[in-house]
């Protein structure tokens, strides 16, 4: 492990990433990607019918605000929670694709001015000159769609890198087995996700009834368009998944926690075919249950994009990046050095090297710290304890059931990476873990790098 860790115990780091990350991803996807385009086409329509433009104009400040604000700042979020969270992974992306990321860059800085341009300019640009301004709405849009197709060949990458791992090389990194098809299933599903969010707008916008039946067939039928592009988009994407990857989707379905999530997801789903609809069909009077309707698809949204968001991350382990870099942030080519000298040798942040029977308990803290905390809690959310509470009862724990399971879990639980360090790490490992059965001691992760045996606690007094 090149870098020292962070480790927030009680939430868990995953879940730290996960938050910032969905939050991130619901934002781009429904209000910037899809969102200017569907805004586009509304201000067209105000072409024609000032309503039209006053409502696009209204949805663009919307979406406008949040994207600038809440999504800027989540995007910096997950650069930051992630390189405390998963350094090496951060970095090993950035060696492959800098010049991604820098064009990226200039794509989300263009469109950050692109679209203070089109809501500044939108009450400037009138008669002849409002059909440029309709034309600057798609380019912001497209503009905003190349930032994701960027970005989504590096999450591409990181389930599967192709070809690069034998040549090295940016294009074959960059046009991955998995690119395109992530592409067709996130772009149509961009559309639905700002269709849902126009109704939200929409529900809270005092209109006309005869507009806010107009807008309500307009955004059905744009959500209808765009369903059968994803779920053809979805098709292709489930194919060029890997059957390493199909083999953990298959083990997520037998558990009840992802069952139960994965029925929600199809529920709701069915349900907000059913409203679309009907608000297509009937149209729906203004009133409280007109806003319910309106505001149900997004939330629907919502929910399915947070959980496949949460799926793909979790068929994608043991790996954070696809046969090249384990969750636990070790490189797959680092393992047979690692496994024969061990860990703690090679590891900078660290206090002890050589393991001995008086610091064997402190040393498999530190082996738990490089190992696990990428995934694990001691007793938060992810709880290690919790774990082998389910797995081995509230009787004593065994140091050598604990040290043989750690050395066959990954045959036992295909998501989990081997254990990377050798027989007296594990042993150690197996020794502090132990220790967690009756201990309430707090995990601090980082905060206490160097302080690893009482003599040494005792000297930093």
């Amino acid at each position: 492990m090149d870098f020292p860790l962070y480790h927030l115990d009680f939430l868990g780091n995953r879940l730290l990433i996960a938050i910032v990350a969905i939050t991130h991803v619901v934002i781009t996807h429904a209000l910037a990607v899809g969102g200017m385009l569907i805004i586009a086409c509304m201000e067209r329509k105000g072409l024609y019918d000032p309503e039209w433009d006053r409502f696009a104009k209204k949805t663009l400040f919307s979406f406008f605000l949040i994207t600038t604000t809440v999504g800027a700042m989540t995007g910096v979020g997950i650069w930051f929670s992630a390189s405390l969270v998963n350094p090496t992974s951060i970095a090993s992306l950035i060696r492959v694709f800098f010049w991604a990321w820098f064009t990226e860059w200039i794509c989300f800085v263009t469109e950050v001015i692109l679209i203070l341009y089109y809501y500044l300019t939108w009450d400037k640009w009138v008669n002849d000159r409002k059909r440029g301004h309709v034309r600057l709405g798609f380019n912001l849009a497209l503009t905003s769609w190349l930032t994701m197709a960027i970005i989504v060949a590096i999450l591409a990458f990181m389930m599967d890198p192709g070809n690069w791992l034998t040549d090295k090389s940016f294009l074959s990194g960059f046009v991955n087995p998995i690119y395109l098809p992530q592409l067709a299933f996130r772009t149509p599903l961009a559309m639905v996700m700002a269709g849902g969010s126009t109704f939200l707008v929409l529900a809270f916008t005092q209109v006309s009834d005869d507009f806010r039946k107009k807008a309500t067939k307009f955004i059905s039928k744009w959500i209808l368009a765009w369903l059968p592009f994803l779920g053809l988009g979805s098709y292709w994407y489930l194919q060029a998944i890997p059957d390493s990857m199909r083999a953990n989707f298959n083990v997520a379905l037998t558990t009840q926690e992802f069952t139960s999530w994965y029925k929600g997801v199809l529920y709701t789903i069915v349900i907000a075919i059913l409203f679309v609809l009907l608000l297509t069909l009937k149209g729906i009077k203004t009133g409280r249950l007109s806003k319910a309707v309106m505001v149900t698809p997004f939330i629907i949204f919502i929910i399915f994009m947070g959980q496949f968001e949460r799926s793909r991350e979790f068929i994608r382990k043991p790996y954070v990046i696809g046969n090249y870099l384990y969750a636990n942030g070790f490189r797959k080519d680092d393992y047979p050095l690692l496994q024969r000298d061990g860990i703690l040798k090679h590891a900078p942040y660290v206090s002890i090297r050589e393991i001995t029977e008086q610091n064997k308990l402190a040393a498999g803290r530190e082996v738990f710290n490089l190992t696990c905390t990428r995934c694990h809690t001691v007793n938060g959310v992810n709880s290690v304890v919790t774990k082998l509470s389910h797995m081995y009862g509230s009787n004593p724990w065994n140091v050598e059931t604990i040290t043989n399971y750690l050395a066959v879990m990954h045959q036992t639980r295909i998501f989990m990476p081997p254990f990377p360090g050798n027989e007296k790490e594990r042993q150690a490992l197996a020794k502090y873990l132990i220790s967690l059965q009756y201990s309430q001691e707090p995990f601090e992760g980082v905060q206490v790098i160097g302080i690893s045996t009482e003599e040494d606690k005792k000297e930093t007094r």
